[in-house]
This record gives structure tokens, C-alpha cells and sequence, in this order.
């Protein structure tokens, strides 16, 4: 019996068969951000690489989630969230937040989370804010979107952002 390695997702379709809109926007890339909402046993997190952040008085960001994730019902109850930048260490914590990888014991036992006033933020990120909803989250295709107020934003050193491009992560030059 003779062993073949794949350098494509062995379930991936042919590229004649993929949503040319799910192409598009895997084209334009961008970095992997952790939204996390509640406490204590009521936490819930996603990751979101499809966001914006419009500057302005006052700032917002939007996302687009998941609608069925249980992120997005945690968001409307509490209406607050910690988005945090995540980097190329945090690989394995971006899956299991995104559902790809399991975790035992739950997603908030791989890693320090410290609570703010927010939500939970993951100890020893680069940059996080601290959000508010400002409208009821509504229907986009096939995902809600998201407009928060941010209220809250700390920068720290920024040493090699975990960025999604295509389906999958690159290392940043």
C-alpha cells in the first residue's frame, strides 16, 4: 500500500466548483482577530477576519460572523466584545475558536484571559479594543453584521500578525 501525501485540503473542491465570492474575498486577506464576549461560564468567542475599522468621533468596527455561531448571541445579549489581534503564535487558538480543531475542556482553557469591562481578552495580544454595540446586528448574505462603537483601545509591540489569506494562514515577511 503506497502513501500519498497532499499539498491541497484532501475535501477541497475543484477549483471550477468554488463560490467565486468566497474566492474573492479569501483574495484580499487580513488579519485574524478574536472577538470574545461575556463571563465566567457565559464566554464565547470567534474568530473574524472579515472586519473594518472606521475611524472617525466615534470610532466603529464591523464584522461579519457567523450568524448560527454562538458567538454572535452572546454579542446581542451582553452587546459587548474584546477584539484582539491575534499573531502567528496563536495559530491552534484561531482554529479552535473558528470551530476547525478541537478543544478539550473548552476554548477558554487554551489560553490566560483576564476579564475587562468588555468581555475576556487573551493575556499577551499586540492590540485589542474594547466594543459596544451600536445597531441591532442584521442579515448580510449569508452573515450578520456587526456595528460596534469602540470605547476602548490598547497597542502594544506588534511582532508577527497572524494574517488569513486563501483558506489558510501566511507568516508575515
Amino acid at each position: 500500500m503506497r502513501v500519498t501525501i497532499h499539498t491541497d485540503h484532501p475535501f477541497l473542491e475543484p477549483e471550477s466548483s468554488r463560490d467565486p465570492v468566497r474566492r474573492l474575498r479569501g483574495r484580499l486577506g487580513g488579519t485574524v482577530t478574536l472577538w470574545t464576549s461575556g463571563s465566567g461560564s457565559a464566554r464565547s468567542g470567534l474568530t473574524v477576519s472579515s472586519l473594518v475599522v472606521a475611524n472617525g468621533s466615534p470610532a466603529h468596527a464591523l464584522a461579519l460572523v457567523d450568524p448560527d455561531a454562538d458567538f454572535a448571541a452572546a454579542l446581542e445579549t451582553s452587546g459587548t466584545a474584546v477584539v484582539q489581534l491575534l499573531e502567528w503564535p496563536h495559530r491552534d487558538l484561531a482554529d479552535a475558536f473558528a470551530g476547525i480543531t478541537p478543544a478539550p475542556g473548552g476554548v477558554f482553557t487554551l489560553g490566560s484571559w483576564e476579564d475587562t469591562a468588555w468581555g475576556p481578552r487573551l493575556e499577551g495580544v499586540s492590540a485589542w479594543a474594547g466594543v459596544r454595540l451600536a445597531d441591532e446586528p442584521r442579515d448580510v448574505g449569508w452573515s450578520l453584521l456587526v456595528d460596534t462603537v469602540v470605547e476602548h483601545i490598547e497597542i502594544g509591540e506588534e511582532l508577527r500578525p497572524l494574517v488569513h489569506r486563501r483558506g489558510g494562514y501566511v507568516h508575515p515577511s
